[in-house]
């Protein structure tokens, strides 16, 4: 069964008293621990299929189901990391991670054997006491990161998580969050512009098309690197000009580029 599904998901909003049709006839199946990241040009839905995802949006047509359930609202078997790293400033690192833990009520003992292997995975240790304003953007990321997983959830819904760090955090990052799949597999919803993260992390990338956003088409990431025989795990600087990665690369850019990528001005 797949994880997460939107089968002919619409979803129009009402912009200076006329229907916007944000997307169209949308729909996707993202497999059990499968990474499936998103891209296509500004304004195309990328951002409003993870929200539909999450339940803090409902689709105008169509539905979108996490293991067979129809999503209504939000909940915890379904986790969300933003761009903004949205921690609470008042807290300190290890209650912004316990936060999601208390409002379900685990127990004390669970709570802190969670919090610190998260905390310890995702290399935050000894700032546990440190207060967001204390941290660089990568920390405060991680501890968004390690505040999503240690809720356990099926789904993680990625919305552009890197792309207020500077390119060399970023890669730090990317290559973070694949050795943190690769340890805790989760299914994985990722909304990015960079195409070079996607076909890095991704193991199917989906090609938007301009608004209305639809599906252009879908590169199997995963079966071209087998292939190629391309170490997923390795460095992003070790592999960006293996051939394969290059192929995929181009081809993820040729789609982007091609006819109505550019968003509707109606």
């Amino acid at each position: 069964m797949a994880s997460i599904r939107f089968e002919h998901v619409q979803r129009s909003f009402r912009q200076n008293g006329q229907d916007v049709l944000a997307l169209k006839d949308l729909s996707l199946e993202v497999c059990d621990r499968e990474f499936v990241a998103v891209v296509g040009p500004s304004g195309c839905g990328k951002t409003t299929c993870l929200r539909l995802a999450a339940g803090l949006e409902h689709p105008s047509g169509g539905s979108v189901s996490v293991d067979g359930e129809v999503v209504r609202r939000p909940g915890p078997d379904r986790a969300v990391v933003f761009q903004a790293f949205a921690l609470f400033p008042w807290k300190t690192v290890w209650d912004n991670v316990e936060f999601g833990l208390v409002s379900l009520g685990v127990d004390i003992a669970e709570r802190r054997r969670r919090i610190e292997h998260y905390i310890g995975l995702m290399g935050l240790a000894g700032y546990e006491r440190a207060f967001p304003h204390q941290l660089s953007g990568g920390m405060q990321q991680r501890v968004a990161i390690a505040r999503a997983y240690v809720l356990d959830p099926k789904v993680l819904l990625m919305d552009e998580p890197f792309g207020a760090l500077d390119a060399q955090t970023r890669v730090v990052m990317q290559e973070e969050l694949v050795r943190l799949a690769r340890r805790h597999p989760r299914t994985v919803l990722f909304i990015t512009h960079a195409v070079e993260e996607a076909v890095y992390l991704a193991d199917r990338i989906v090609v938007m098309t301009g608004r209305p956003g639809t599906i252009r088409e879908i590169v199997d990431v995963k079966a071209l690197r087998n292939e190629a025989r391309w170490d997923r795990h390795a460095r992003i600087e070790d592999v960006m000009d293996e051939p394969s990665f290059v192929h995929l690369r181009s081809q993820v850019w040729k789609l982007l580029r091609g006819p109505q990528a550019e968003p509707s001005l109606h």
